[in-house]
């Protein structure tokens, strides 16, 4: 606005005052000038714009009023009443000031904004006036005549610092909105708004600031919103400087741009309009802290409660999910960091989180990984349906994260999330559903080798899925309930972590059994024993036995310690005595002064795996009240989940597995009497698991419940004679476990079922034949002699050799337990007869034990057709073969029987592993683990494993790789742990398996061409097989020791053929491709090996010194093929010599292609090279895991006529001179014609089997050479057999 000019005051100049108001000058004292001035405001506030002769008349006194006697008046009061009156004076004269010049426009305004300080303080006796002014600047919008001065900012910027400094709690909501007033009135009627004066807004809104002055952060954030279309623009102005151009002096809050982004987006996103682009170009910035801080910025916009912004700006959402992929690891953590307020507060963009989130679980950086877990568990934690399937599948697959802290977390955020929602059911039953896989899920990490797992999951069953702390009923009816909706591997994991702590409290117990004896040498070499037993179940093993010796020594000096751990491993120990028991031990080893103590950690981790926090009697009391509750149907089975049915064989199953860990807890007549009921029911698995019960527990039962004994008999004698064969195996093992008078039981057990046994009917027999040889076993001195005749006549003459009744010619390898034929299971049942007689008698005086092993080689060499009538099935015979390997095998396991083996009836047992039948591979494989792991087995049985590098299944190559892991680390903790192993180095030492391996291998079936490169690829892939796992260190310089062994073989006979030279040649050439492997995967097996090896005397022949045997049985071609892989065949001769296939079947043949090695863990693949030739094998086309996994489910039948054709082609012999070249074909080789056994009917149990060669025990690959058309064409005996059926 233009100022008007000056109207000249009257009187010529003369300052005319209001009446009764004498004249103000600097004569008069203060106190006058205040009164006098009180007067002149008075008169001023009275006054309005209308009055223009009072405006004309005191036109003098308001030029003087601003003259610099009032305006530099060092009094308070005077400088107050004259900016009142000037106030008056700027709104009576509205809109011309009375002031024309700009300096004193200037002057004037900085000193009533400097009077406006007095706002402050609201006590003041003058704050009425300080209110009054504001209020005049504010309605008359004075401050707005300074837009025509050139240096108005400096005004402004000093009224709103003034403004902004003196607001305060204690002001009201009038004086807030004067304020407000003036201040947006000159934001939006300006021109602009400068970058200082946006500073002086802006400041308030920084932490620091905003803290210190809460109404002044207030007052901006309202005066901000107020005016946000105006000032927008200046904001963005200001970030676009800060942030795009870089120019950080523009202002002095250039380093607190982000904070203001935060803070102004809260206010109003509007005011950021135009800003959010420029963070999305900062996003991209090449500085990984400048990332971050916008990052930390966008998370807080994002994931605020009300944010809109992720659907209002895709782009920037997009670009700053891109930053979960950042280089810079704080960027990647800080967004994981944001994901779980964003999944709290904005459930629609859990999509758009997922897969960034399923990226992080995969970080390289631990922390990170650990992050997603706590993202992901707290937003469970507040809502399950805030977190999908997919992102607690990611928490899933962390519980086997390498890093054990990950591990835990993710262990531990699944166990919160299943007691809140499946314990406790606070968001309904969907949502329990939706997680009911945890329970199983937590248990499966029992399988873990790590101990820590192990110990958490221990903690986590105590606490999280059956609470200790609930009372006895409701934590009975929590395990109850859990146990029945477990899955088959989380109830074998469960049943093992009470296998575990009970194995725990017997070192315990046996520890302090030592204790109680005098002190010897002896005494404490057991105690250093036991010491170490419990310190390997603890973490830190190092740690743990040296904490453990010193509670040893603890134990020792302190008696009533003893006495507390005595009764807490007591078997009669409750729940309740536990607890106490357990802090009374804590108590004593607390050391106040110490804040943290390992030791002490420790013992805690011992006791509490020792501590029967869950069974007591009372417990156990409980579950049976339980299971009688389902029984009758009065149980709450079907809200919980689970079938009436189910919920009684699971309890029963349960309190089978608590009879092992816990049998004095069951020692009462009501438990007994439940069981009994039990016993009754027409549920077959529910009867076997009680008596299974009785035989755990019932040790007092004769002497002390004579009511129960009375009726128990009865049933255990009827379950034994016509029960399930499972039933009739637990009666004869429970009535031999608990009653005194056994051999009159067994006995009225024994005879009428020896009597009544008939072949004719199969069906009847199956069970006698089970009761008959349990009770021969566990009573041979009683029955050895009676058994002895029906083994002759009737086992093996009246059953074994006769086929009554045709099989089911469906043409399959292997069928269910239900379409097996009756009289196969029985024969399966008399093999495993045999066996349990022999184990029984435990010695071979009558021979009998020689006869039983060349009947089950007789079994194994004719395919299971034993009389070769062709009666029995393909199927059938699969089990007998299966029962004929299992049985030596059992047999092996008892040292007498071990020693008359022959190497010709091992190799038939360990041929088993490549039998053609998958099922027959895999169970036989379990089989030879469970024995080898146990070390029930000889080391040579170890060797076996070496064939599964044949098998044309990778899974079961991968499983037979495990196995070998295993059990080779069992027997080297098994010398570091017991002394006096050492003795007996030879049959615990994994590396002496090596010249069992070499001696089978040399009399595999399949290596018939010992100069082949094929075969010799084979046997180089079987020695690998377990040379790779041996191989895995160097420990005390087995590769040279290993070396050494297969040297000095070169140097022995075959003990099984020494006078056949091509035998021998062919024991050579095995030991110089094991040397061959060794040399090229170990440099330190050149090394001199100090210990010389000792070879078995039952498999090689040792040689007189004269006898030297330095020959390379390998060309120096043969080598490098060996080691680069067969040269490529030129494309002509790879088109004429495609194996012949057949439509529609398989060739079931293992690819040694290099995906299928690198993915088996290099288990198969040859150390030697890096690669394999890719065409090796290229003709036939390799498996999918699909058909692998099916390989013997479906066999279709052909038309007789192509059956025919099959035949004949089988019947082709080859050319004179020649030999066929054997496909591989995984399986057993066919026996020849001459391979029938004779069997002399007249010796009990006695079968004289024509000797085995080396096309014996397996069927594997058959020899076809025919020529068609000069062209050769090879079928392999799969094909031929497959075209058979």
């Amino acid at each position: 606005m233009e100022f008007a000019q000056q109207q000249k005051p009257t009187g010529d100049g003369k300052v005319v005052y209001p009446p009764g108001v004498k004249e103000i000058t600097d004569k008069i004292s203060n106190d006058e000038v205040v009164k006098r001035l009180k007067m002149v405001v008075k008169t001023y506030m009275d006054m309005d714009q209308d009055s223009e002769e009072e405006k004309q008349q005191y036109l003098g006194l308001a030029l003087h009023l601003a003259s610099e006697f009032f305006l530099r008046n060092p009094n308070k009061d005077v400088r107050l009443l004259v900016a009142c009156c000037l106030a008056d004076i700027f709104r009576i004269y509205a809109p011309e000031a009375p002031y024309t010049s700009h300096d004193k426009l200037k002057d004037i305004f900085l000193f009533i904004t400097r009077q406006l300080k007095g706002l402050e303080d609201t006590k003041s006796p003058q704050f009425n006036r300080y209110f009054y002014l504001l209020e005049n600047l504010a309605w008359v919008k004075s401050y707005n005549i300074c837009f025509e001065l050139e240096d108005c900012n400096e005004i402004f910027i000093q009224l709103f610092k003034t403004l902004f400094s003196v607001i305060n709690n204690s002001h009201n909501q009038k004086v807030q909105m004067h304020m407000m007033d003036l201040m947006s009135s000159i934001i939006t009627e300006g021109d602009g708004v400068t970058q200082e004066l946006l500073d002086t807004i802006l400041i308030n809104l920084i932490p620091a600031h905003k803290n210190l002055n809460k109404q002044a952060y207030d007052l901006a954030k309202t005066l901000l919103k107020r005016t946000v279309q105006t000032i927008e623009t200046c904001i963005a102005n200001f970030f676009n400087q800060v942030l795009v151009m870089g120019k950080s002096s523009v202002s002095d809050l250039s380093e607190h741009v982000f904070d203001l982004i935060q803070e102004l987006f809260a206010i109003d996103p509007m005011l950021l309009t135009s800003v959010m682009p420029q963070l999305e170009f900062k996003l991209k910035s090449n500085d990984g802290e400048e990332r971050l801080a916008v990052v930390r910025l966008l998370a807080k916009l994002f994931g605020a409660k009300d944010s809109e912004l992720a659907s209002q700006n895709r782009p920037l959402w997009q670009c700053f999910l891109g930053r979960f992929n950042d280089i810079h690891v704080p960027v990647r953590l800080e967004c994981v960091k944001f994901a779980s307020h964003c999944l709290m507060n904005h459930p629609d963009l859990a999509r758009d989180l997922t897969e960034y989130l399923k990226v992080r679980s995969h970080d390289p950086e631990e922390a990170i990984r650990h992050d997603v877990i706590v993202t992901i568990i707290n937003a469970g934690k507040k809502d399950l349906n805030l977190v999908n399937d997919q992102l607690l599948g990611f928490v899933r697959e962390r519980t086997l994260d390498k890093r054990w802290r990950v591990r835990k977390e993710a262990m531990m955020g699944l166990a919160q999330l299943f007691k809140k929602y499946c314990l406790h059911h606070e968001a309904g039953k969907e949502s329990a559903m939706k997680i009911s896989w945890i329970k199983d899920k937590l248990l499966h990490i029992y399988y873990q080798n790590s101990i820590d797992d192990k110990l958490l999951v221990e903690k986590i069953f105590a606490q999280y899925m059956v609470p200790h702390s609930l009372d006895t009923e409701e934590k009975m009816k929590c395990l109850y309930y859990l146990y029945a909706c477990l899955d088959t591997n989380a109830v074998k994991a469960l049943n093992e972590m009470w296998k575990c702590q009970n194995m725990l409290r017997s070192l315990v117990k046996e520890l302090l059994d030592l204790h109680k004896l005098p002190v010897s040498e002896a005494n404490n070499t057991l105690m250093s024993a036991k010491l170490m037993g419990i310190a390997k179940n603890l973490p830190d093993a190092g740690k743990a036995q040296d904490f453990m010796k010193k509670f040893n020594q603890v134990l020792t000096e302190d008696e009533k310690l003893r006495v507390q751990l005595e009764v807490l491993i007591s078997p009669t120990c409750s729940c309740k005595q536990a607890e106490i028991c357990v802090r009374e031990i804590t108590r004593k080893l607390t050391f106040p002064k110490q804040p943290t103590n390992p030791f002490l950690e420790m013992v805690k981790f011992l006791l509490e795996r020792i501590a029967p926090v869950h069974i007591d009697s009372e417990a156990i009391s409980a579950l049976v009240k339980l299971l009688n509750r389902s029984i009758e149907g009065t149980a709450d089975d079907d809200e919980e989940g689970v079938t009436p049915d189910t919920a009684i064989r699971s309890g029963l199953e349960l309190l089978k597995v608590l009879s092992f860990t816990h049998p004095t807890a069951f020692h009462s007549a009501e438990t007994y009497e439940s069981l009994l009921q039990c016993l009754k029911m027409e549920d077959d698995k529910v009867a076997e698991a009680a008596i299974q019960i009785f035989r755990n527990t019932g040790q007092k039962i004769e002497s002390e419940l004579q009511q129960i004994r009375s009726t128990l008999i009865p049933i255990l004698h009827q379950k034994a004679k016509r029960g399930t064969p499972h039933q009739a195996k637990q009666a004869v093992h429970c009535i031999h476990s608990i009653f005194n008078n056994k051999e009159v039981q067994l006995a009225q057990i024994f005879e009428p079922l020896s009597r009544s046994l008939n072949a004719d009917v199969p069906e009847q027999l199956i069970t006698p034949l089970v009761s008959l040889g349990h009770i021969s076993m566990l009573a041979p001195d009683q029955f050895a002699s009676p058994m002895k005749s029906i083994v002759a006549n009737f086992i093996v003459k009246d059953l074994l050799m006769n086929d009554r009744m045709a099989g089911n010619k469906n043409g399959k390898l292997w069928t269910s337990d239900e379409e097996v034929s009756a009289e196969v299971l029985a024969k399966v049942q008399a093999i495993k007869l045999l066996v349990r007689w022999l184990l029984g008698m435990k010695n071979n005086q009558s021979k009998s034990a020689n006869s039983t092993l060349r009947l089950l080689s007789a079994m194994l060499v004719s395919e299971g057709d034993l009389t070769e009538q062709k009666k029995i099935s393909n199927s059938d015979m699969s089990r007998l073969r299966l029962a004929a390997g299992a049985a030596i095998m059992k047999l092996a396991q008892e040292p007498c029987y071990h020693d008359i083996i022959t190497p010709e009836q091992f190799q038939l047992c360990g041929l088993v592993i490549n039998d053609e039948c998958y099922q027959v591979r895999q169970i036989f494989a379990q089989k030879l683990h469970l024995a080898l792991v146990k070390l029930l087995l000889p080391l040579e049985y170890l060797a076996v494993f070496a064939l599964c590098a044949k098998d044309p299944v990778k899974e079961r190559r991968a499983h037979a790789r495990q196995c070998l892991l295993k059990n080779i680390s069992v027997r080297r903790e098994y010398i570091k742990q017991n002394p006096l192993a050492q003795e007996k180095l030879i049959s615990l030492l994994p590396e002496y398996v090596v010249p069992f391996m070499i001696h089978l291998l040399a009399h595999d079936p399949d290596f018939t061409k010992p100069h082949e490169y094929e075969q010799l690829k084979d046997v180089k892939e079987c020695l690998w097989f377990m040379l790779e796992v041996l191989m895995t260190k160097n420990e005390n310089n087995s590769h040279a020791f290993l070396r050494k062994m297969a040297e000095n073989i070169k140097q022995t006979k075959d003990a099984q053929c020494p006078d056949d030279a091509k035998a021998n040649e062919k024991l050579y050439i095995v030991c110089d491709v094991a040397l061959f492997v060794i040399a090229n995967k170990s440099t330190a097996c050149h090394l001199d090996c100090q210990k010389e090896p000792v070879l078995p005397g039952k498999f090689f022949l040792i040689q007189d010194k004269d006898f030297k045997n330095d020959k390379e049985y390998l060309t120096a071609e043969m080598r490098q093929m060996l080691l680069t892989g067969k040269p490529k065949p030129a494309p002509v001769l790879g088109a004429v010599n495609k194996p012949l296939t057949v439509p529609g079947r398989r060739i079931l043949t293992k690819t040694t292609t290099v995906a299928d090695t690198t993915t088996n863990t290099s288990s198969n693949s040859s150390p030697l090279a890096s690669t394999i030739n890719k065409n090796s094998n290229s003709s036939v086309p390799p498996e999918s895991p699909e058909s692998r996994v099916q390989e013997n489910n479906e066999n279709p039948v052909i038309e007789n006529e192509e059956v025919k054709k099959a035949e004949q082609s089988q019947k082709g012999t080859p050319q004179a001179g020649t030999e066929g070249t054997p496909v591989k074909r995984r399986g057993r080789p066919p026996k020849s014609a001459a391979s029938a056994p004779a069997v002399n009917e007249k010796e009990a149990a006695v079968v004289v089997v024509a000797p085995a060669g080396a096309g014996r025990g397996r069927k594997r690959a058959a020899d076809s050479n025919s020529s068609t058309e000069s062209i050769n064409i090879k079928m392999s005996k799969q094909q031929q057999i497959d075209l058979q059926r």
